[in-house]
């Protein structure tokens, strides 16, 4: 098929390159203008934007897609289907109906659960069990089209933001791949989204990684999990923040340990031994195994405690 593919960060590239390796004639990647980053307000290419210098495709950075100059422009290329991935863009009806089988999006999450910007992120948060990336038929609302295909994914105990992005990155290539085969052979079925069962997944910000410590540990665990590697879990030690990169739920059912947190408050170091220190929550406790203090280097705190050694009842947060 003939392809206009529209996307921006990783997630999307994952799904443009498996495109390209399926055969299908890309003729136009549209992303989001180059962004500045760093100090040196050095302009980089959306990782979408790479995948197309690599194999020669023609790129259109719109700051808004809406626009008639924009439309305009997306009318010189031939196309099929327009595919969408976190393009970045609210796009308008007068595109969605321009090619002959519409616009298609690439959606990682089970919809209609976790519509909007941030599914990934959210089902860690919320503790659910599966995931995984929707095809979707694009129309005017946000992540509200006919569902075309899905493919499930288990939430691993271990996974992080950046393990479970990359992991349904790969899924949402073989998705698309998959549902362009059945949209071509007219064998594709189109599902209605029942709107009592949505949910929202709103943006992430970096304030909502503070770590409230009269949550549970459980919570708190999916917390650091969630925001790993952006935007960061975080609380605070002596008034210098404390990145929190890795933590395990705490044996409170250890006597010893049960005993200290009897006594002690949200947030309080319990416990320090050679390669962690122990927090009590509002139910349970966690052990901070990797972080990364104010100033400092991202480290195990194994090798943080060689320099530092918190003191028991420290309070963190504060």
């Amino acid at each position: 098929m003939k392809i206009v593919f529209m996307g921006t960060p990783d997630f999307a590239a994952g799904a443009l390159r498996a495109l390209i390796e399926a055969g299908h004639e890309i003729t136009l990647v549209v992303t989001q203008p180059d962004r500045a980053k760093g100090r040196s307000d050095k302009l980089i290419p959306s990782p979408v934007k790479e995948v197309a210098l690599e194999h020669g495709i023609d790129v259109f950075q719109p700051l808004k897609i809406k626009t008639p100059e924009s439309v305009a422009e997306l009318r010189k290329y031939e196309a099929d289907i327009f595919v969408v991935a976190a393009f970045g863009q609210i796009i308008s009806q007068e595109i969605l109906d321009m090619p002959k089988y519409g616009c298609v999006n690439i959606h990682a999450s089970l919809l209609p659960k976790y519509r909007g910007a941030s599914p990934i992120q959210r089902v860690i948060l919320d503790g659910e069990k599966t995931t995984g990336v929707t095809i979707m038929q694009m129309d005017a609302g946000i992540d509200t089209g006919d569902m075309i295909y899905k493919i499930v994914t288990e939430i691993r105990d271990e996974d992080t933001f950046e393990t479970l992005h990359d992991r349904l990155m790969e899924i949402g290539g073989r998705a698309i791949v998959k549902a362009l085969q059945l949209i071509e052979a007219g064998t594709a079925t189109r599902e209605k989204q029942d709107d009592s069962q949505s949910c929202y997944a709103k943006l992430i910000s970096k304030d909502m990684g503070r770590i409230d410590f009269t949550k549970s540990a459980d919570e708190i665990s999916r917390l650091v999990r969630g925001m790993n590697p952006w935007p960061s879990a975080f609380t605070f030690l002596k008034g210098k923040q404390l990145k929190v990169w890795s933590v395990k739920k705490a044996n409170v059912f250890d006597t010893e340990l049960s005993a200290k947190l009897a006594k002690a408050q949200c947030g309080e170091i319990v416990d320090v031994n050679k390669e962690c220190f122990t927090v009590k929550c509002g139910e349970g406790a966690i052990s901070i195994y990797e972080l990364q203090l104010e100033g400092k280097k991202r480290m195990m705190t194994k090798d943080f405690l060689l320099g530092v050694k918190p003191e028991l009842g420290t309070v963190l947060g504060k």
